[in-house]
């Protein structure tokens, strides 16, 4: 009967713990602002923790577990291929960023 208490007490603290490693990636498009930081991201340089991190706090979360260039092929049907109105040459390029709380 003892034993119960403390498997419950167990499955408790594995629920709280994987509810606070709460994470979610963002799907956004590799726009060319002329500063890099789009090629820092797509890359996965070290240079784009910053631009990554900035961007998982803007939307609550604390830091970025990981970004990442990502092909449109990767992505489930809800990013349009790239436009004939599009004015350079990575319009069709995206960028995965993980968040977590």
């Amino acid at each position: 009967m003892r034993s119960f208490p403390a498997l419950l007490a167990c499955v408790f603290l594995c629920a709280a713990s994987v509810a606070s490693a709460d994470s979610r990636v963002f799907i956004i498009a590799n726009q060319a602002d002329g500063y890099g930081v789009d090629q820092c991201l797509a890359k996965g340089e070290k240079c784009g923790a910053h631009a990554a991190r900035s961007y998982c706090q803007s939307r609550d979360f604390t830091e970025a577990s990981s970004y990442r260039r990502v092909d449109p092929d990767e992505i489930t049907g809800s990013v349009p291929k790239a436009a004939e109105s599009c004015s350079h040459a990575r319009c069709s390029e995206y960028v995965a960023i993980t968040c977590q709380r």
